[in-house]
């Protein structure tokens, strides 16, 4: 079904079908496409930045082995879990098949981050590797994933917000109180990908400056820059997961605490706390390296000197 999608104040109209084509006769949907897009890139830029973080590139390939199924295990089941009526059958009982179809969404970011994190933290006790430092890295990919994402909620025609006569507002027709209606609303998933972009940028000059501090940094910055967001923007959304038929909005509840957490946390760091360049896992792992290569040219010089002495001995 092709769904028109107007944004009056700035003279756009769309025309958008939820499927991108067709494969072995199942349809596709635009939603998996996007999504698996923002992967992708944020799989290469995690992979080319790496290095920055004293992580090899292919630890970043190593991990997605494990990270890729269970974050989107623990995004779905976040998901099912405070929406769990949507699964229900006439009966009372659960429809697995439907719980198990995410090909034209239900999968809830936050519950993605924590598995993603936990599978991180299993990955870097296993591989001795400084688990903030690797949680730096991943921060940008998981705003690259976030801020291409949502737009698979645009081809969805979703996660919108409640009315509003704004220039920017975004015309669809809604169902709602059971009939078809135009609305015009706020286009929350663009203020949430805006917000992501802007905030990668933000972070992302911190590195590129050489003005990080400490590892978990730009961790630390994530869940500031992104609860903060996502607490706002959540408040503005008609489609919220709500916390066991409570008035309270899951993610804005846990966007707004996990903010606060973060804000935490950066200022002990950094104002409380001095830390010195080369505690860095970077600077600790290339000063490693340096040791092993001069320890080496050591060795050999030392071989060589002997084999030196041997033959002036004949």
């Amino acid at each position: 079904m092709t769904r028109t999608v107007l944004f009056p104040g700035l003279g756009l109209e769309f025309h958008l079908n939820r499927v991108a084509f067709q494969l072995f006769g199942l349809p596709v949907y635009w939603y998996g496409v996007i999504i698996a897009a923002g992967f992708l890139l944020a799989v290469a830029f995690c992979y080319k930045m790496a290095p920055r973080f004293g992580i090899k590139p292919d630890d970043v390939i190593d991990l997605l082995f494990f990270a890729v199924p269970l974050a989107i295990i623990g995004a779905r089941l976040y998901y099912i879990v405070f929406y769990l009526d949507f699964y229900r059958t006439a009966g009372g009982g659960l429809d697995v098949l439907k719980m198990l179809d995410i090909r034209d969404g239900g999968l809830a970011i936050y519950g993605g981050v924590i598995a993603a994190a936990l599978t991180l933290l299993a990955f870097c006790r296993v591989r001795r590797i400084d688990f903030f430092a690797f949680a730096d890295l991943g921060a940008f990919g998981l705003l690259i994933g976030q801020c291409i994402g949502r737009w698979g909620n645009f081809m969805n025609v979703e996660a919108y917000g409640g009315p509003t006569g704004l220039p920017w507002r975004m015309g669809i027709d809604a169902y709602v109180d059971g009939v078809w209606q135009y609305m015009e609303v706020h286009p929350t998933f663009l203020y949430e990908s805006l917000w992501n972009l802007l905030g990668f940028l933000l972070l992302l000059s911190v590195v590129l400056r050489k003005k990080r501090k400490f590892d978990g940094e730009i961790m630390g910055g994530y869940f500031l820059w992104y609860g903060f967001g996502r607490g706002l923007i959540e408040g503005l959304r008609t489609d919220s997961l709500y916390l066991f038929h409570t008035p309270i909005r899951v993610s804005q509840a846990l966007g707004f605490a996990s903010a606060l957490a973060a804000a935490a946390f950066l200022f002990y760091h950094l104002v409380l706390r001095r830390h010195k360049p080369e505690e860095l896992y970077a600077n600790r792992v290339a000063a490693a390296r340096r040791a092993a290569r001069e320890a080496k040219q050591r060795q050999t010089t030392s071989q060589q000197e002997e084999e030196h002495h041997g033959g002036e001995d004949h």
